[in-house]
């Protein structure tokens, strides 16, 4: 079983006794007792499946309910697996222990065309206060999503192995990061992100000052929808991806997209921002 190589690994991160305490204690709220048991009843599947072949031990549709969405425990995450899962609808995510596989029975999901932009941040970018680049910071900006966040639990599933893993994909083409620079040239805040087809998988966002998340987020959306993507997958919903307009849609519903646009958006390879894209002036819900 993966999870003692997993556990001396987040051991090797500075304040690991911190992170796997607040970790403990994220798994032991009450609305998480029982997903050990969903845990367990997977270890038992993948000791009789053995050998069987499959990336993983079950398909979307058969994601288990307790814990909602997961179809695997443990395995790496290779470049070829984490592509296999994102055309599936299917991310890791974990904060301790083996890597746990999910495909949740509802995503928060933003259509491109359904995209909000507030008069104030429209403002913002007009005045050209931040700059914008694509793919020029991708290690910095997973370090900053990685940050505390003010008056929150210092608990992250950002570690060295999705660091590592994600940097993988990166220099391969797959996923892409939107930095957000100040007047001063400093990193002020921004994403990162997994494009598969017509899909963009965001992974998180960070801002080290006001609406920087935000400038990346719009600026991102705004080419996505230029080059051919249809949605935005945020997967499960937050008062925050709320505001930015994203809205749950059934599993079905979200890889049924997934499979309809898996031959649009662009081929792997480096992103750049277009200068001639007008983000200020982007009309969402009038493209194409």
């Amino acid at each position: 079983m993966a999870l003692s190589a997993d556990i001396k690994h987040e051991r090797q991160t500075p304040n690991a006794a911190l992170h796997l305490a607040l970790a403990l204690a994220y798994a032991a709220q009450p609305a998480r007792l029982l997903h050990p048991l969903g845990f367990a009843r997977l270890e038992a599947e993948r000791l009789l499946r053995r050998g069987s072949g499959n990336q993983f031990l079950r398909e979307p549709e058969e994601a288990l309910s307790v814990p909602d969405g997961l179809v695997d425990i443990g395995g790496p995450m290779t470049p070829e697996r984490l592509m296999a899962a994102y055309r599936r609808g299917i991310f890791p995510w974990c904060h301790v222990g083996p890597v746990k596989w999910w495909a949740p029975s509802k995503r928060a999901v933003l259509c491109l065309e359904e995209s909000r932009i507030e008069k104030n941040l429209r403002r913002t970018l007009r005045q050209g206060k931040f700059r914008v680049t694509f793919d020029e910071a991708f290690g910095e900006v997973m370090r900053g999503c990685a940050e505390p966040r003010t008056g929150r639990y210092a608990l992250t599933w950002i570690g060295p192995r999705f660091m590592e893993a994600y940097a993988k994909l990166h220099e391969i083409g797959h996923a892409h990061s939107v930095e957000v620079w100040d007047e001063e040239g400093e990193l002020a805040g921004g994403l990162y992100g997994v494009a598969c087809g017509g899909v963009f998988f965001t992974e998180s966002q960070f801002a080290r000052k006001r609406d920087t998340s935000k400038v990346a987020f719009v600026t991102l959306n705004c080419h996505l929808q230029h080059w051919g993507y249809v949605l935005n997958d945020g997967k499960s919903m937050t008062g925050h991806l709320a505001a930015l307009g994203m809205r749950d849609i059934p599993r079905a519903e979200f890889n049924d997209i997934l499979k309809r646009y898996e031959n649009a958006g662009r081929a792997p390879g480096p992103w750049k921002v277009d200068p001639d894209i007008d983000v200020a002036g982007w009309k969402p819900e009038r493209a194409g």
